[in-house]
């Protein structure tokens, strides 16, 4: 039976916003910095180029895995004593992935701080939207939680490239300790214990055997480059992530408190929201990875450069989210706002896949950054929109994390699939060419040019999933459509805004 627990000391909602503020950074900035370092780490550790990856899709994989799990167990056990569990690991993996001299102990360091991210990062989000009182102090506690989120992947690729070219590369990890070590002290004294939970079933088996899925799947597509699809290794891994994949579906159709209830594929708007979802950040996350070794490895720029070379389209999707997305979508729908903002993103790429080996920056690399960037602004605010339509308040925190999800195992699939096809071709090459720097040039700008056009290819399949399955879902679901005749904004849009002032 569960009662309440009074809090020991006053609640300051000041600090407590503060706090999960510098969770929420310590998380997404976790996704953003280690892309511009990752040819150091490559160079040090001597990694493999299909072993790289890894690096970048082991956090995404784990962190989507277990990222509704984390929700459901800040549920059960208590959301401080959650968030405290999950900085502690988080802050552990941090220093054993800085102190990593090899690749395994980076690439499973790499693991546990998804786990630990799982955690944390629900847990976070609930205590503030349990300090602030629902309305304004709550929307706006929300805005600031949002912009902290969003402004970490632009200061990401900054600290990420200063902390490479300075300390090096192992204090892209190492950071996260003394930060972690504080906010867990900070967490203990300041976040009152609240509500003593009533305990319950936790899905852990529905967790390990999706992420165990997702991760068969990437090692097999990974594998394919070397010794081809029809290798029985491949086939075994392929077989083997498609064997515990089904084992979830079956798990979660038996479990008392599945991670994903079977109904909530009833909602066809959140269904297509995070179908666009998995390919939008599919493309993303891998042209972040592609786009940061080319300009590295065969433009020569430096961790620094490569890092301000990213804020042409971190700041252009900050703008456009801001100021203009809210009101479109609000006047034109969310699907119609994805499909145009897709498009934008896949024409930018499609430039960006002309780009020589002796690109440069204005010409043929900061128009296409500039396009990714607004379309990307179109698109986010849009998915969100779509995947919240017709949900009821009781389910929002399940839609929410069903959202964070696609966007990890979408990511983490997209560098995978990118990263394969690239290598392939940069192989294939060298293969023609010969061994020789000039080749190994040639080499890696074509892989890049090949990687460019999938991720071209998956925001199409994005802007055409958001034009066939959203638009319909959206038709079909709720009677009131997205705008009206004067043009106003539809209410989850409203509420966005709200948020975002």
């Amino acid at each position: 039976m569960s009662s309440t627990t009074p809090p020991s000391r006053a609640v300051h909602p000041g600090i407590v916003l503060a706090l999960v503020c510098g969770v929420q950074f310590m998380v997404i900035l976790d996704l953003a910095i280690v892309n511009v370092a990752i040819p150091s780490v490559q160079a040090d550790l001597r990694l493999d180029p299909a072993d790289l990856q890894w690096v970048v899709i082991t956090y995404g994989l784990t962190l989507g895995g277990f990222l509704l799990l984390g929700g459901r167990a800040a549920d059960l056990f208590g959301r401080r004593a959650v968030l405290v569990a999950g900085l502690a690991i988080f802050t552990a993996a941090s220093l054993v992935a800085g102190l990593s001299g090899s690749f395994a102990q980076l690439v499973v360091a790499r693991g546990i701080q998804g786990v630990g991210a799982a955690l944390a990062a629900p847990a976070a989000l609930s205590i503030l939207t349990n300090t602030f009182t629902e309305g304004v102090p709550r929307n706006k506690a929300l805005g600031i939680f949002a912009a902290v989120g969003g402004s970490a992947g632009s200061i990401g690729v900054i600290a990420g490239g200063l902390l490479t070219e300075g300390p090096g590369w192992e204090w892209i990890f190492l950071i996260n300790v003394p930060i972690g070590v504080v906010l867990v002290g900070l967490v203990a004294a300041f976040v009152p214990r609240g509500v003593r939970p009533a305990r319950g079933a936790v899905d852990v088996a529905g967790a390990v055997t999706v992420t165990a899925g997702l991760m068969a799947i990437v090692y097999a597509i990974n594998r394919s480059v070397e010794i081809g699809w029809t290798a029985p290794a491949t086939q075994a891994f392929l077989a083997g992530g498609a064997a515990m994949l089904g084992a979830f579906a079956v798990i979660e159709s038996r479990a008392v408190d599945p991670l994903v209830p079977p109904t909530v594929f009833r909602r066809r708007t959140l269904t297509a929201a995070n179908v666009v979802n998995v390919l939008l950040w599919g493309a993303f996350f891998a042209t972040i990875y592609q786009g940061t070794l080319f300009m590295q490895q065969v433009l020569g720029y430096s961790a620094v450069e490569t890092g301000a070379a990213w804020l042409a389209a971190t700041t252009s999707s900050l703008v456009v989210s801001a100021a203009i997305a809210a009101r479109f979508v609000g006047r034109f729908g969310a699907g119609t706002s994805l499909v145009v903002g897709q498009l934008i993103v896949a024409g930018g790429l499609l430039y960006l896949s002309q780009a020589p080996s002796d690109a440069a920056y204005w010409i043929d690399l900061f128009p296409s950054f500039l396009a990714f960037g607004v379309g990307l602004g179109f698109s986010v605010m849009a998915a969100q929109v779509a995947g919240f339509r017709g949900v009821d308040p009781a389910d929002a925190g399940l839609a929410g994390g069903l959202l964070e999800t696609s966007r990890e195992v979408g990511g983490a699939l997209g560098v995978a699939v990118v990263a394969s096809v690239a290598i392939a071709r940069s192989d294939d090459a060298r293969r023609l060419l010969g061994v020789g720097e000039a080749t190994e040039t040639v080499a890696l700008t074509e892989g890049f040019q090949r990687g460019v056009l999938v991720t071209a290819g998956l925001s199409l399949a994005a802007a055409l999933a958001a034009g066939v399955l959203l638009r319909r879902a959206e038709r079909r679901s709720a009677p009131q459509s997205d705008d009206d005749a004067s043009g106003e904004a539809s209410p989850e849009v409203r509420v966005l805004e709200e948020i975002r002032t």
